[in-house]
This record gives C-alpha cells, sequence and structure tokens, in this order.
C-alpha cells in the first residue's frame, strides 16, 4: 500500500513539474494578493514581498534591494556647482540604502537622501540608450517624503545620450537632460514636473517645454508621509499622462499642451511698424457742445448739518465729556524738570451718564440735497475713432514645423539632482521601458504590496486602539461599587432568576429553534470566508507564487 502511494505521488510531482513552465508562460495577467501565512502575533495575514526578477524590456529596473549591485551601477557625484560659494559647492550629500522608516516590507529596501540644505546627485545608466521611435516612453518611480517637504524637490531627470556614455562622476545641475519629472514644492506652491528639452530643427538651439498644470491636486503627498507613486507615459501620437498611484492627473499632447509652444506661430507683428500719429483709439469723447447747468454748484458740500434736528432737553453744554481723574497721585518718582508738569489722566465724566450728553452740541450731519459734485460734459461717439491699433503681420523668420515632437533626444541615463530643505527622502522602484504592461507589473510586485502593508498597519493601529479604549471603560475587578448597587444588582439576579423559572415550554422551544438559526449562519459566513481565501490565493499570479515558493 505504501509502494503504491509513493509511486502516485511521483507520478503526480512530476506531471506538475512538466505543465507548470507553460502555465507560467502562458499567464500574462499578473495579479497581486495578500498570502494567507499566520503570523507571530495571531494576525491572519502578512504582505509578503519577493524582489521582482529583472523584466528583459527594462532599460532599468532598480529596487534597490541589493545593495553590491546598488553600488556597481549607481554613481555619486563628484562635480562642483558653478556659481555658488565654495563652502556649498560640492555635492556632498548623503546617500544611503535602506528600508522606509514606516511599515516597511520585509526585504525591501530604498535610496534615501538622508542630508539636507546640501547639494546631492547620484545617477545610473541604462543598459543601452532608449531611442524615441515607434514605442512609447514610460519612467515610473516611487517617493515617500518621510519627513515632508518645505522646500525642495523629489524629480528624476533622464539625462540625454552624448558621444560615447555620459560622464556620470561630473553628473551636476547643468549636464543635458531629455525629460525632468516628478514632483516638487517651495511654499504653497506645489508642482509635479513634466519638462522635455525641444531641439530647434532650424538652428539646433535648445528649449525646456513646460506641461500645463494638473488638473486634480496634488498636495497630499507632499504631507502625509507615506510612498506614492508617480508614472509618466509618453507615446508616438505625441500623447501623454501622468498617473499619481494609478490614476491620471495630467495628460494632452505635447502639440498643444505646453509653454512655450514647440512650434513658434506662422506670423509676427512687425517689429518697424509703428501707430501713424492722427490714429484716434478713443471710442467716446466729451460732448464740445455741451454747457454746465447756471444752477450747478460745484462748491456745495455733500453733507449738511440737518436743519430740523433739535437738542435734547437735559443736554449740559457747559459739563466735559471727559475730567481729569480725581483719584490720581501724582508719583513719587515724578520729576517736573525732567518729566514736565504732570498731569492727572483723563475719565469719562460721571455726570454725563445720566444725561442726554455734555458739551457743545451739534446737530447731525445729513446728505445734501443739492449736492452735485464737479461737473463733466456728456460722453458721446467719437466721429474719428478707428479702432484699437495693431501692427501688421508679416513671415516670422525663425518659423518651422515639428509635427513630431516625441522623437527628443535619445535618453542614456537616469540621475537624481537636488537641494532640499528636508532630508529622508526616499525613492524606490525606478523603471524605464517601452511598455506600459512592464510598469503596471512591476507597481503590483512592490507598490501596491506597500499599500496593503499601509492599510493593514493603519487597520490593525485603529483595531488595537479600540480594544484600549474598550479595556479602559470596563470597571475592574478592584473598582468601588457605589452604595446601594450590590442591594441592587441582588435583587436583579433574583428577578432574572424568577423570570427564568417562569419561562413556558414554549419559549424554550422558541429560543432552541433561535439557537440552531444562528449555528447554520455562522457555518454559511466560514464557508464563505474559506471559499474568498481560495479565490484570493488562485487570483495571486503564477510567477509570484513560484517565486514565494522558491
Amino acid at each position: 500500500m505504501a509502494v503504491k502511494w509513493k509511486v502516485k505521488t511521483f507520478l503526480l510531482l512530476t506531471l506538475l513539474g512538466m505543465t507548470l513552465p507553460s502555465v507560467l508562460c502562458d499567464d500574462e495577467e499578473v495579479t497581486i494578493s495578500e498570502e494567507p501565512v499566520e503570523s507571530e502575533d495571531g494576525d491572519d495575514f502578512e504582505v509578503v514581498y519577493v524582489s521582482p526578477k529583472p523584466l528583459p524590456s527594462a532599460y532599468l529596473m532598480e529596487t534597490f534591494d541589493d545593495d553590491s549591485a546598488f553600488e556597481k551601477l549607481w554613481v555619486r557625484s563628484q562635480a562642483k556647482k558653478e556659481g555658488v560659494d565654495e563652502d556649498i559647492a560640492k555635492y556632498d550629500g548623503v546617500w544611503a540604502v535602506e528600508a522606509q522608516e514606516r511599515l516597511a516590507l520585509s526585504g525591501d529596501q530604498g535610496l534615501v537622501l538622508k542630508s539636507k540644505a546640501k547639494h546631492a546627485a547620484i545617477s545610473a545608466p541604462l543598459k543601452k540608450p532608449f531611442v524615441f521611435s515607434s514605442k512609447p516612453f514610460v519612467v515610473q518611480y516611487e517617493v515617500n517624503l518621510q519627513n515632508g517637504q518645505e522646500c525642495g524637490g523629489a524629480y528624476i531627470k533622464l539625462l540625454s545620450a552624448q558621444e560615447g556614455r555620459v560622464d556620470l562622476n561630473n553628473f551636476h545641475d547643468k549636464t543635458p537632460y531629455t525629460i525632468m519629472f516628478g514632483p516638487d514644492k517651495c511654499g504653497n506652491e506645489f508642482k509635479l514636473h513634466f519638462i522635455f528639452r525641444h531641439v530647434n530643427p532650424l538652428n539646433g538651439e535648445i528649449e525646456e517645454k513646460h506641461a500645463k498644470r494638473p488638473r486634480d491636486k496634488i498636495e497630499e503627498p507632499f504631507k502625509d508621509k507615506k510612498p506614492h507613486l508617480y508614472t509618466l507615459i509618453l507615446r508616438p501620437d505625441n500623447s501623454y499622462e501622468i498617473l499619481l498611484d494609478h490614476e491620471v492627473v495630467n495628460s494632452g499632447n505635447l502639440l498643444d499642451d505646453f509653454t512655450p509652444p514647440v512650434n513658434p506661430p506662422k506670423e509676427i507683428d512687425d517689429p518697424d511698424d509703428f501707430m501713424p500719429e492722427d490714429w484716434d483709439e478713443r471710442e467716446k469723447i466729451p460732448d464740445p457742445e455741451a454747457v454746465k447747468p447756471d444752477d450747478w454748484d460745484e462748491e456745495a458740500p455733500m453733507q449738511i448739518p440737518d436743519p430740523e434736528a433739535v437738542k435734547p432737553r437735559g443736554w449740559l453744554d457747559s459739563e466735559p465729556e471727559m475730567i481729569p481723574d480725581p483719584a490720581a497721585e501724582k508719583p513719587e518718582d515724578w520729576d517736573d524738570e525732567m518729566d514736565g508738569e504732570w498731569e492727572a489722566p483723563l475719565i469719562n465724566n460721571p455726570i454725563c451718564t445720566e444725561v442726554p450728553g455734555c458739551g457743545e452740541w451739534k446737530p447731525p450731519m445729513i446728505d445734501n440735497p443739492d449736492y452735485k459734485g464737479k461737473w463733466r460734459p456728456e460722453m458721446i461717439d467719437n466721429p474719428n475713432y478707428r479702432g484699437k491699433w495693431k501692427p501688421r503681420k508679416i513671415h516670422n523668420p525663425d518659423y518651422y514645423e515639428d509635427l513630431e515632437p516625441f522623437k527628443m533626444t535619445s535618453i542614456d541615463a537616469v540621475g537624481i539632482e537636488l537641494w532640499s530643505m528636508s532630508d529622508n527622502i526616499y525613492f524606490d522602484n525606478i523603471i524605464v521601458t517601452d511598455t506600459v504592461a512592464d510598469a503596471v507589473q512591476f507597481a503590483q510586485e512592490t507598490f501596491d504590496l506597500k499599500v496593503m502593508k499601509m492599510e493593514k498597519g493603519q487597520d490593525s493601529k485603529d483595531e488595537k486602539e479600540a480594544a484600549l479604549r474598550k479595556k479602559t471603560d470596563e470597571p475592574a475587578d478592584d473598582d468601588p461599587v457605589p452604595e446601594g448597587a450590590e442591594d441592587g444588582n441582588d435583587d436583579k439576579e433574583a428577578g432574572d432568576d424568577e423570570g427564568a423559572a417562569g419561562l413556558s415550554e414554549g419559549e424554550k422551544d422558541g429560543d432552541d429553534e433561535r439557537d440552531e438559526g444562528e449555528d447554520e449562519e455562522d457555518a454559511e459566513d466560514d464557508e464563505e470566508d474559506k471559499s474568498e481565501k481560495e479565490d484570493t490565493h488562485n487570483r495571486t499570479s503564477p510567477r509570484l507564487r513560484k517565486s514565494r515558493k522558491d
């Protein structure tokens, strides 16, 4: 019997080994889920992270999980910034590879800018230059501003290809780049940059083109101290999309949605054309035949004393509104020669509180019915009006038409060059590829797991706080019992016993039936939970399940 069982087991494992590779190749859709792993503290699930395997079509795919691979690939700049004081010119910002500070995945690391108020630059070459031709360009990476952001950026630069490879040891702020992409903030101004450097086809001059502002708010990533995913997709038809945490926040076309525009206008104003001296741009003019009326008094005041006002009875004209404080005393250290003659401070006259008023009575002011103000003639249409003058248009000598701005300068490396007033800026999971599916799959195997971990961490925190509040609210065994409470409890228990003894047989049978119904509902809920777990396990990508199994 044991021999037959071993033979069957061997045949089953052999068949599984032959079919598994084909399943892995045919399964194109990759979905990441939470594996049902029992943790030490009794939690039902634990988010499991496995460092993704390199994608063949990726030009750069960096997880920072392998320290030795990072040191071989990434280059810390040894350059100095031009035009600044010598003591701050060097790129001496501190970079480190480490886990994020809060709710990090086991085995996951990122690139962290540890210093602030220092120039910092680091870069890595692509496997081969990316040439803009017939495939999309996709760049994606994570940022976690672990201490928030006061003033500074967390953007990356896609460095332009040159003859030979780019000298990354000398990477600085003037190093030519093709695209700059990512978040930036100073004060209350929040930005999500997408800048590309366009080459003028006539003279070879380079001009920066800035994408329009995102239509959605982008402030939260600068404040919440959580990881966020930034994605830029450029397509050969000149369209682009910018995504924040998988949601499109900006989109448009390279030809229509950049400032200044890619293509200059065909015509421009003639710089040598000037408005003639007799050109009248006034649409209305004062009526030259208008005459000021004889009864128009320009000197009449806007307000006058109310002629119908009467002084209230009891008004004390001779009594002042303020009097010297009779209780005030001259300070002992008062020097008349140095401080002048001492005078008591003034207070409200107490007599005036019992009468309508004190001091000289004056009638209140009212609007003057005869007031007309300064006279001005009526405005009429200008018979000599010729409209707003504009210079004539001439052909723009600098005009060109580039209908394929997507075909930018090739990209040779990825660089991060920053000056920030905040430290502990965490970068992770950078990918440059020509396939959108690569970026989606990479995010599912990395960023999406972090989101799961963060959500589970928050849920666990909320549950613990709720349990703590409940425990705090429950009375302890040694809490003092108010007088009369014990007697009341005894009476209540006695009443409960009497009530229970008085239950009819029909009521007891009804309780039994309700208990049986509740047991059936609990069994159905357990069966649904089991089904959901099996369904979640089945949706997990074969590639990820194999990695975890290995």
